[in-house]
């Protein structure tokens, strides 16, 4: 039996993980753990800035690159749809940039209980981009045949790193960014995480033969739950000898920036990195590796 950890929260609006889909279709045993609590900060400026419109701020573009931005749009809106709709600003024909599939989706379930003029229609980068600093690239090369570059909204969280405005400045563009998230360590991760390995091995004389895979979403979180992870698995060569009581566990991660976070950082072993941050293309990376493993063995 092969164990997935992913350590992201579970779906919390009815739909169906497509991680774990993906796993559970070619016979894991997948369980989400919410490793990190997100807290929305600032939410009163952004729904100025919303409702005052692009113009007011001469802005051309809003840049997510995470699903809590793209929900603190969700919620900000929310409140302008309830309270002030009329007031509000059109940002339909401004196009918004994210990283990955799952961002742009969830900008696009937004337009799906707002009225137009607040919903994100024009959504790009989403398939050109798999980290941060490849989509700050897409824009500047968007951008590359004007004379005089645009003004960008950045909604952005408290450990987002600096490639993307660094980028993005050093090519003419100018910021207006928000800090729309903050986020930090669940207090109920390590409980939890015990709580899910107990229930696994119970009654499991060889627990030892089960296989693990913990996936790995941000540097952020990695941050956090590494240290709880060691207690119960085995993590790299320096976490104990193979005899150890610890259960091993391979990583994967879900880009290359968390690979290198979590190799440089945290001296881990990394055996997957996912080449998209997409559930379709991580599932691929992890069912090759453990395809090759069967045929060495």
């Amino acid at each position: 039996m092969i164990n997935v950890l992913l350590l992201r929260s579970p779906s919390s609006d009815g739909k169906s993980d497509p991680y774990g889909v993906e796993f559970s279709n070619l016979g894991y045993q997948v369980q989400s753990l919410a490793v990190l609590e997100t807290v929305q900060s600032n939410p009163k400026e952004l729904q100025e800035i919303i409702r005052a419109g692009p113009a007011s701020h001469d802005i051309h573009g809003v840049i997510i690159t995470s699903k809590r931005a793209s929900d603190a749009w969700r919620d900000a809106t929310t409140d302008l749809t309830t309270n002030s709709e009329n007031m509000a600003g059109d940002w339909s024909d401004i196009p918004f940039y994210v990283v990955g599939e799952s961002t742009s989706r969830a900008l696009k379930d937004i337009g799906l209980s707002r009225p137009s003029h607040l919903t994100p229609n024009d959504i790009r980068g989403a398939t050109e981009s798999g980290t941060s600093e490849r989509l700050a690239h897409f824009i500047l090369s968007e951008q590359s045949h004007r004379e005089n570059r645009f003004k960008f909204l950045y909604l952005k969280g408290d450990k987002n790193r600096d490639d993307l405005p660094n980028i993005l400045v050093a090519g003419g563009i100018t910021l207006v960014s928000v800090k729309v998230y903050e986020t930090r360590g669940s207090p109920s991760f390590a409980t939890t995480l015990q709580t899910l390995v107990n229930a696994k091995v119970k009654g499991k004389s060889n627990d030892h033969k089960l296989h693990w895979w913990v996936v790995l979403f941000a540097p952020s979180a990695a941050e956090f739950a590494v240290p709880i992870l060691r207690t119960a698995f085995r993590l790299s060569v320096s976490d104990g000898s193979p005899d150890s009581s610890l259960r091993d566990a391979k990583i994967a991660a879900i880009g290359p920036t968390t690979a290198s976070y979590l190799r440089n950082k945290l001296s881990l072993d990394v055996a997957v990195v996912s080449a998209k941050p997409e559930p379709v293309e991580l599932v691929k990376a992890v069912f090759q590796h453990d395809q090759q493993r069967r045929q060495l063995v």
